[in-house]
């Protein structure tokens, strides 16, 4: 065992080098004599497994992120532990590398793991879960198998978004003995994962998660909506970035989209952006933001129904 876990960090290591031929020469040596028990009775193609997740090349860092202040210290730190995981092995210690974010939809759970990769400078695996559940009893467990014996040899952060769905609670009475079977395989796996593997998880619904899930994570972070200072320092920076004055100041705008998720404010400045292009030469941004602000006064939102209304 202790031979394997130190040929699966060789080949994570010599990956991150860009020695692509070795690593899978010694991977190779991996899925001959020491495989997990549940993988290597079912053989499986190359091009299988990289349909079980999707690569993403991270491009946002922590900086381009409005995080809570708790938050941003928390993914400082470990991103510190990572870089310095020298030292810390040293003293017989390994980084933290276990993530559960929860929060409402929209407010940066995907885009702090893409962060976390950025700053990392590793790739970012998505976990595709139309390939790995299956119908037919007992496979979504192999492919599970199958997933974390891949990823097991290079240094990536392993993001699995809306979590819940493979990691519900194992005492709900309406769920069946296979979902069962696959959350206590999924945590078997999740423990054995090296440290170089940063695995973060998210979910709109922590309280469908397992309660045995939450204690696999030692980092627990939750985003909540955006406050209004919040949204008028993004609002700022939209003006840099911009390069223009928008005529009213970032807490005025502030006021008028206040309840709107992180991703909704993205929108409206895409929105805004768009017709001041459009308005070019003669764009008038007080007159554009404006009508961009009562449009969006009466959008459709779940928490806002529609009243009859002619809505944007």
């Amino acid at each position: 065992m202790l031979f394997k876990k130190a040929l699966e960090a060789l080949v994570a290591e010599e990956r991150a080098k860009q020695h692509h031929i070795l690593a899978d020469r010694l991977a190779s040596h991996l899925q001959h004599n020491g495989t997990n028990p549940h993988t290597s009775l079912a053989p499986f193609r190359r091009n299988e497994i990289f349909e079980l997740y999707f690569e993403m090349e991270p491009h946002k860092s922590l900086e381009d992120l409005i995080l809570p202040d708790v938050v941003s210290e928390v993914c400082k730190e470990l991103i510190e532990e990572h870089n310095r995981a020298d030292l810390l092995r040293s003293h017989n210690l390994e980084p933290r590398h276990r993530v559960l974010v929860s929060g409402p939809p929209g407010n940066g759970k995907t885009s702090l793991a893409e962060a976390l990769a950025n700053e990392l400078a590793v790739p970012l695996l998505v976990v595709r879960y139309d390939s790995i559940i299956a119908s037919y009893l007992g496979e979504t467990a192999v492919r599970l198998s199958k997933l974390f014996e891949k990823i097991r040899t290079q240094r990536c952060v392993l993001f699995f978004d809306e979590f819940d769905v493979v990691g519900k609670e194992r005492g709900d009475i309406h769920e069946t003995g296979e979902i069962k079977r696959v959350v206590s395989s999924l945590l078997l796996q999740i423990d054995a994962l090296p440290s170089y593997v940063v695995v973060v998880t998210a979910t709109n619904h922590p309280e469908l998660l397992d309660r045995a899930v939450w204690r696999r994570f030692q980092l627990r972070l939750q985003l909540p909506p955006p406050t209004a200072k919040q949204i008028e320092e993004w609002f700022k920076r939209f003006e840099d970035r911009l390069g223009v004055k928008l005529n009213k100041t970032p807490g005025t705008i502030a006021k008028r989209l206040k309840g709107l998720s992180f991703a909704e404010i993205e929108q409206f400045g895409l929105d805004l952006q768009r017709r001041y292009v459009l308005a070019l030469p003669d764009a008038d941004i007080r007159k554009i933001l404006e009508e961009r602000l009562r449009q969006w006064g009466h959008r459709v939102s779940p928490t806002k129904p529609d009243e009859g209304e002619n809505h944007a």
